[in-house]
């Protein structure tokens, strides 16, 4: 590499270039230093990752280790309130998302069955009549009305609390405490209240589908005697927040930079057989699951540097699909891309189950809402959004729209 940059003290996480691209400072150290150092607020020398090969190349290697328990989780982000952790965190029962093999294999395969492309597919004349259901409440409303509250949001959390046997009349429970746990700048006492909160009413949910099981993934997997009640409530924790979380943040941030973007919003809904390749190319540009971490049990070499054993790894999955050497003009929101082989859903074992459920969320909800409502626009100048970087998924926190009626 020809070029210099500082090694970045802490990570650099301001949206300087615009809300949906990253931060300059990291695409100028993809750019020079694709595998770089990084200095963790704690004093602590890990590494970030920046560059796509290299992306794939950590996600896939499973001697980086997703575990927690292992190793000091070193944040790369100051956390106020939060006193920096000296030992590992224990390992917490179901939550497979932070384990490595065998033990994630053992709980991961008893749920992909319920995730399979044949069995998504089965359900997406459901899922668009949930959408439309959802649009007809919008459309009842006076704008300006938030889009997040009024149907990013309801959308995911009625799609996937039917699937896991969830009352959605209990949202309200779950919305609040899951935008608590996932917000920065808490305290480690609200933090752990809220997840307090969401696990002692799973684990009611969950006693009680071992006792009357119905149809649903955590009936079935409650009827499994191979599956404790403490790994139910993990497994129903993780899904049910990235089953609502992760969707409502794309549809959300997705509508805002389509409006950003009023000609290929135009295009869009003149053509809407484009919708299918405008979705991957929503997440490729978007990547709102930005930051994962990787914990090196051994040396191992990546993109010509030698991470050594014991390091934290910070990969940025957004900065990987920003990368010049994978996507032309990576920086630019281009819906007829053929964005295949993004990073948005993860790569390796930890690839997200629940791809083609939100694939199947984000198809129905943007072509419904282009629809039903083709005067859509901000209520609010685009300045004014209020951006989710105090969260670990970004997104926007509400999205003031309006509309005229038409004929």
């Amino acid at each position: 590499m020809t070029q210099t940059v500082p090694i970045p003290h802490g990570l650099p996480m301001e949206r300087d270039a615009s809300p949906f691209d990253p931060p300059r400072r990291i695409s100028r150290l993809r750019e020079a230093r694709p595998v770089s150092p990084l200095i963790f607020p704690d004093g602590h020398e890990g590494w970030l990752v920046t560059g796509y090969d290299a992306v794939r190349q950590v996600m896939a290697d499973t001697r980086f280790s997703s575990r927690q328990d292992i190793g000091i989780l070193h944040l790369p982000y100051e956390t106020p309130g939060m006193p920096a952790p000296t030992e590992p965190s224990p390992q917490v029962p179901g939550l497979f998302i932070s384990m490595d093999p065998p033990d994630h294999t053992r709980l991961r395969r008893k749920l992909t069955g319920a995730f399979t492309v044949k069995r998504m597919r089965m359900l997406e004349e459901h899922i668009t009549e949930i959408v439309e259901r959802q649009l007809d409440e919008l459309a009842r409303l006076t704008p300006p009305v938030d889009l997040v509250a009024e149907f990013a949001l309801p959308v995911p959390s009625l799609v996937i609390c039917e699937l896991l046997g969830v009352p959605y009349a209990d949202r309200a429970n779950f919305q609040v405490n899951s935008a608590k746990f996932l917000e920065k700048d808490v305290t480690l006492e609200e933090k752990m209240a809220a997840y307090g909160g969401m696990t002692t009413y799973l684990a009611e949910l969950v006693m009680r589908k071992r006792a009357e099981p119905g149809e649903d993934i955590l009936s079935d997997l409650a009827r499994d005697d191979d599956v404790t009640v403490e790994e139910l409530i993990g497994v129903a924790f993780l899904l049910l927040l990235a089953g609502h979380e992760t969707t409502a943040n794309m549809l959300a941030l997705g509508t805002f930079a389509l409006l950003e973007h009023p000609e290929q919003l135009a295009e869009l809904r003149a053509n809407p057989h484009l919708l299918p390749d405008a979705v991957e190319e929503m997440l490729r540009y978007l990547a709102i699951a930005d930051v994962f971490y990787r914990y090196a049990t051994e040396d191992i070499e990546v993109g010509g540097e030698t991470i050594s054993e014991g390091s934290t790894v910070v990969v940025s999955l957004l900065a990987g699909n920003h990368d010049p050497q994978r996507f032309d003009n990576p920086d630019t929101l281009d819906i007829h891309r053929k964005a295949r082989g993004h990073l948005s859903f993860g790569h390796g074992v930890h690839q997200c189950l629940g791809q083609q459920l939100a694939r199947i969320e984000m198809r129905a909800g943007f072509d419904g809402l282009l629809r039903r409502f083709p005067t859509l626009e901000l209520a609010i100048p685009a300045g004014e959004v209020k951006l989710k970087t105090d969260m670990n998924i970004y997104g926007v926190h509400t999205l003031p729209v309006r509309w005229t009626e038409t004929a």
